[in-house]
């Protein structure tokens, strides 16, 4: 059979299952039970822009926004729903518009779905690592299900889809493809408190080692993102940002290192300052240690750890953001394969206890519809511990991501 035929179809049945997923999750989910609060204040800001004509941060939009969530506006002690995002979110969700919201949600779940299998795919080619069939089956659950991408789905939350541009982005470096890890980078910005250290990281980095490929397609696609959006709506960057300053307002609970310090402690915003400031440090030595010692043995353990603390340390996370820790644990899921003998029954041991454990401390603490601050505690510090005891591990590793001159790049 000709390799062209078989591709066809390969790529046929695959469309098929995405087309069945999508009808099955419209008709048994989002048509009977609307929801996806997360998606829907996107999703209605950006149809206020296209169909209506609204600035998706005005008060119009808002409306339409808080409508669809409460069917009414929100009291002074609900969430407003603000659309809060970078204008040109409203570039990647226009084609969603031109349907009901069913369809739109039930289409987004199954492109949220599809990041996640995605980002596992791109993980387990960037370690190396080939689980056992059936260990890979386990995984693939897994990666659906475990508590913080549940969530995810559930919430609709794009932060699933950023997850999925961040491993694009080391993946494509890793196999020297910079001009696709400068375009992922840059869309991953959609979402910016879950980048705004791994960013700079990233383009110092080119900078510094001359990866000019990854600066410049970083530069080029941002830089269009940006002119489009103030083309389309000249004011949209400062009304973006007063939507971010009053986002603590209504945010019940900030990232952990806020939890612990001023929720727990009550130490103010000059505790979670100071706690800041020393998780900065360390990140900084760090990177000074890849980028002016030159210790690129260390890139790889400096970019997890610039992960971690971003989500330690934002002014606002959440908990379906933590599917970025799917990158380290599957260094560690590699190393434990590698061995261990039983290394596949202890790694399906350790997925069950990170399955359980999440959804037990959800469900014995959950208030109404909130989770407890407590959720957003063990996964965040236990993998700062993690990553601080086994750092001389990933410096020994082969680096995933290798310094190169220009003329070595792909193109």
């Amino acid at each position: 059979m000709p390799n062209r035929l078989q591709v066809l179809i390969v790529a046929g049945v695959l469309v098929a299952l995405l087309v069945g997923n999508v009808i099955a999750t419209h008709n048994a989910l989002t048509e009977p039970h609307p929801g996806h609060n997360d998606f829907m204040s996107r999703w209605e800001g950006v149809r206020s822009y296209w169909r209506d004509g609204l600035n998706p941060y005005g008060d119009e939009a808002s409306l339409n926004i808080q409508t669809r969530i409460y069917g009414r506006a929100a009291n002074d002690d609900e969430d407003p729903g603000y659309f809060a995002y970078p204008f040109y979110t409203a570039l990647l969700l226009w084609p969603l518009v031109y349907t009901s919201y069913a369809w739109a949600s039930a289409i987004w779940m199954v492109l949220l779905e599809v990041c996640l299998i995605a980002a596992l795919a791109l993980l387990l080619d960037l370690f190396g690592w080939r689980p056992k069939p059936w260990l890979l089956a386990v995984l693939l659950l897994w990666t659906l299900l475990y508590y913080f991408a549940a969530r995810g789905l559930i919430l609709g939350q794009p932060g699933l889809v950023v997850y999925l541009l961040q491993v694009l982005t080391l993946w494509a470096l890793a196999n020297r493809r910079d001009r696709l890890a400068g375009a992922a980078l840059a869309l991953s910005t959609i979402k910016p408190q879950m980048g705004f250290l791994l960013v700079p990281l990233l383009l110092v980095w080119g900078a510094r080692f001359r990866r000019w490929r990854l600066v410049r397609s970083f530069a080029a696609v941002w830089s269009g993102l940006m002119l489009v959006s103030f083309v389309l709506e000249p004011g949209w960057f400062g009304d973006w940002i007063e939507q971010i300053r009053s986002y603590p307002s209504y945010t019940e609970i900030g990232a952990p290192v806020w939890v612990v310090t001023q929720y727990y402690l009550g130490l103010g915003d000059v505790g979670e300052w100071i706690v800041n400031l020393a998780l900065y440090a360390v990140l900084l030595w760090a990177w000074y240690a890849v980028l002016i010692r030159d210790q690129g043995e260390r890139l790889d353990w400096a970019i997890m750890l610039t992960l971690t603390i971003t989500h330690l340390s934002a002014v606002r996370t959440a908990t379906p953001h933590y599917v970025v820790f799917t990158i380290p644990l599957i260094f560690y899921f590699r190393a434990i394969d590698r061995r261990c003998q039983s290394g596949g029954l202890w790694i399906a041991l350790i997925l069950l206890v990170l399955f359980i454990v999440p959804w037990v401390h959800f469900l014995t603490t959950v208030e109404g519809e909130f989770e407890h601050p407590t959720l957003y505690l063990p996964l965040a510090f236990g993998m700062l511990i993690l990553l601080w005891i086994t750092r001389r591990m990933w410096w020994a590793a082969p680096p995933l991501i290798a310094t190169v001159s220009p003329t070595e790049q792909v193109p």
